[in-house]
């Protein structure tokens, strides 16, 4: 009866254009109805629906067209309400929470009965997060469930980073955009397992290796694809363009004539003779990482065929921004 009327609600909440704005009450509204509502955060823009609810939880996959197989992470408010929706904590979780949150920080702890399966894909443990975003963090402050919210696109396409990118791919498929601003950070949050005796970074994300391993000591990374990920962003072919994408170590050294038809995301030049768009002039990773998304849409709209890609430097932030490049390059249709 509950799920019937959540489901009522939320036809009511649905119109032929999804209304977008800075308010927080349609948000509260469309999710407390069991409903869809793009929600800023400091990495990318996120589709949320309340994560103790099946039914809404359901939604997520059927507008995204994501695979049940690909889990979701839940978004709280606190280190308390992680706490509430699972059941053991290690050192390492307590320590990384206690140092990275509200942040780009994904922690997989064993879950609690009450994250139903289809948030988890079936999976004794859940991803949680509290997300450094004002706006956000009242939403959820002002609920009493935590969020599901994967990137709020369509599966495998690249994620958005500004209210106008999710309106542009998901208008009148959802009850609500909530408009935070351009995203800070720009790709998404690194995932961290302390489900077990050894702490293992599971995705490359706005977090580095190397502050994780400055609060905690060394980790280990397994970053290897699977087709049933134990995290999201895990799949080979993910954040891809539309046109093909061809990732590349040097703009200047493996250059081709061919080239000329396309056009490149380069690091911080673009060689004499090619049109695109710079990472960062200055050569900074951050600048790097929140511009990523939005340039690769850019491109993605504009003139050319095909795109090239040039990797950035595989430290700190780079090293996060060239797993999203190869994933993206994975992805391209031919």
């Amino acid at each position: 009866m509950q799920c019937g009327s959540a489901g009522q609600k939320r036809a009511n909440l649905r119109s032929v254009n999804t209304p977008v704005g800075p308010e927080l009450q349609p948000a509260i509204d469309a999710l407390r109805a069991g409903g869809l509502c793009a929600i800023p955060t400091e990495t990318v823009y996120g589709l949320a629906a309340n994560a103790l609810l099946p039914d809404a939880v359901v939604r997520i996959f059927e507008v995204k067209r994501r695979p049940a197989f690909d889990p979701l992470i839940v978004h709280v408010g606190d280190t308390a309400a992680a706490q509430r929706v699972t059941t053991s904590w290690t050192d390492a979780a307590h320590a990384l929470a206690a140092r990275f949150w509200p942040g780009p920080l994904t922690l997989v702890l064993p879950r609690s009965e009450a994250i139903p399966d289809i948030v988890t894909s079936g999976l004794a443990t859940v991803g949680v997060r509290v997300p450094a975003h004002p706006v956000t963090l009242e939403l959820l402050r002002q609920l009493d469930f935590p969020l599901a919210a994967p990137s709020a696109n369509p599966f495998g396409y690249i994620s958005p980073t500004t209210a106008q990118h999710v309106t542009d791919q998901l208008d009148g498929m959802i009850d609500y955009i909530l408009d935070g601003g351009p995203c800070q950070v720009g790709i998404e949050s690194t995932i961290v397992d302390c489900s077990g005796p050894e702490t293992t970074v599971l995705r490359l994300g706005g977090l580095s290796l190397e502050a994780i391993e400055r609060t905690i000591g060394q980790v280990s990374v397994n970053l290897h694809s699977s087709s049933r990920p134990g995290a999201p962003g895990m799949l080979t072919a993910h954040y891809a363009p539309s046109k093909p994408l061809r990732l590349v170590h040097s703009l200047i050294e493996e250059r081709s004539s061919e080239w000329q038809q396309g056009r490149v995301l380069a690091w911080q030049n673009i060689p004499e003779g090619l049109s695109g768009e710079i990472l960062s002039p200055a050569g900074d990773l951050h600048e790097a990482a929140r511009e990523l998304f939005t340039l690769l849409r850019r491109l993605d709209s504009g003139e050319g065929s095909f795109l090239i890609a040039e990797q950035v430097p595989d430290t700190g932030l780079g090293r996060a921004i060239n797993d999203r490049l190869r994933r993206a390059a994975a992805g391209s249709t031919p």
